[in-house]
């Protein structure tokens, strides 16, 4: 890390071995954490309304809550595998809004089933996409183009909402067309326009990026950038005048020239922070887990974007919420890094001036980000972790894919064992179902999956 960044902390601690047999013991390695979520008072919340006062994808910010709480189960007669003895079970209707059901929960932990928003779009992806389709209808986008990996659920995302819209997605995928089209990539070859790049072009995503959506654009077409939409509703213009204009029907490609905007790989962009945001302020309803309510908050982190919004959101509503991001796809450097860059986008989209005193706090940083049980190359899958799926799904109808959810499950469930009474424990459920399907392109059935696959 260059000298310039911020000092590591040490891990929360190792975790403490429950047992002398618990396969859990230890979950998280002892590498590096970032100490953060400030003390920091409430947000304005006249901004933090208006801010949110806009159109979007989703038609309510509203998501399914379950409890999933877990015992030992006598009946095993070993404990070998990844949980061990453990045995899941889940209530599809919790009480929330109560002191004394957090109190009463004992070894559990709440699961936010973003999974289930959309059949085919995972629920960060949904939420990341939010505020950003809107804005392409209000600018009369005509052409969206991303990238991503062969499996990649964000082009995935990307094609479907863009085709539900009268827009044309154009994915650009890392690496040569499989022989099986199936997972994400099938979805994405079903709803979007496909092309598979060279890694060697892929390495500049950049420019990569640019160049296509150029061709696209053609003589009389248009280039526009997502970040220079944002801003056009940005600073004082968002109180004078709230983002909700009526979108006019688009016309059929032929009758109008091509308007096209590129979005980043995983939609790692400031404004896609916004649909996060909206997920925050929902959660903190009083009805729900509050705004006074400890919450130790557990995502899966791909680019982060999910988990910075996340912390963003708790920041700008003041909530007690500390926001721990599991790192799958890159080096503690390369969060922090994005974390960075998200928040000072953020800073230069939305900073008013009533609002600066809180954003100049978060300059330190805002996630706690933390490695996995065993760290290992993005994408492998290791001896255990899809029985391990097997089992959370016979046991409570939950599907978690080996490469992100199970990672932020297996955290879950240890601090939902070392949390001090009165602190929720929740888990934001990204999905993944689909992932499960994409690992038939490069090892053939799941029970012959013994750590050779590499998602991309």
């Amino acid at each position: 890390m260059s000298s310039s960044s911020p000092p590591l902390m040490p891990c929360v601690s190792c975790f403490r071995r429950l047992s002398s047999s618990n396969p859990l013991a230890c979950a998280v390695s002892r590498r590096h954490f970032r100490s953060s979520t400030p003390s920091l008072e409430p947000a304005n919340d006249e901004f933090v309304e208006r801010l949110l006062h806009r159109r979007w994808m989703l038609p309510s910010p509203d998501t399914k809550i379950h409890q999933v709480s877990f015992s030992a189960n006598t009946k095993v007669q070993n404990n070998k595998g990844l949980f061990g003895e453990f045995r899941f079970m889940n209530n599809p209707n919790p009480l929330l809004g109560r002191d004394d059901a957090i109190k009463d929960r004992r070894a559990s932990f709440y699961a936010v089933r973003d999974d289930l928003l959309h059949p085919l779009i995972n629920g960060n992806k949904a939420r990341k996409l939010d505020a950003l389709l809107p804005l392409f209808e209000q600018h009369g986008v005509t052409d969206v183009v991303t990238c991503g990996g062969c499996q990649s659920a964000h082009t995935a995302a990307v094609g479907v909402t863009c085709a539900e819209r009268g827009l044309n997605s154009h994915l650009l995928l890392r690496g040569e067309q499989p022989e099986t089209l199936t997972g994400y990539n099938l979805m994405s070859s079903i709803y979007g326009n496909v092309s598979y790049v060279p890694r060697s072009l892929y390495a500049n995503r950049e420019e990569m990026l640019k160049k296509h959506a150029a061709v696209l654009a053609g003589q009389y077409g248009s280039l526009v950038f997502l970040n220079d939409l944002a801003e056009e509703y940005s600073g004082a213009e968002l109180l004078q005048k709230p983002y909700l204009e009526p979108v006019k029907p688009l016309m059929s490609s032929g009758d109008m020239q091509k308007k096209v905007v590129i979005i980043n790989e995983g939609a790692g962009d400031g404004v896609a922070l916004l649909g996060v945001i909206r997920l925050v302020s929902y959660l903190s309803k009083t009805n729900l887990f509050g705004k006074k309510r400890a919450v130790k908050f557990v995502v899966d982190a791909g680019t982060g974007t999910t988990a910075v919004g996340l912390a963003l959101g708790a920041v700008c509503l003041g909530l007690p919420w500390e926001i721990t991001a599991i790192m799958l796809a890159d080096s503690i450097d390369g969060y922090l890094k994005k974390e960075k860059e998200l928040i000072s986008d953020f800073k230069r989209q939305f900073g008013l001036h009533a609002f600066e005193n809180v954003l100049n706090k978060i300059d330190g940083g805002v996630v706690h980000w933390v490695e996995r049980r065993h760290p290992r190359k993005f994408g492998n899958v290791l001896e255990g972790e899809v029985e391990a799926c097997q089992q959370i799904a016979q046991q409570t109808g939950i599907s978690v894919d080996p490469v992100y959810t199970l990672a932020a499950w297996e955290l879950a469930v240890h601090l939902s064992q070392n949390t001090k009474e009165g602190t929720a424990v929740v888990m934001l459920h990204t999905g993944g179902t689909l992932g499960m399907f994409g690992l038939a392109q490069r090892g053939g059935e799941l029970r012959d999956i013994r750590g050779q696959i590499e998602i991309e």
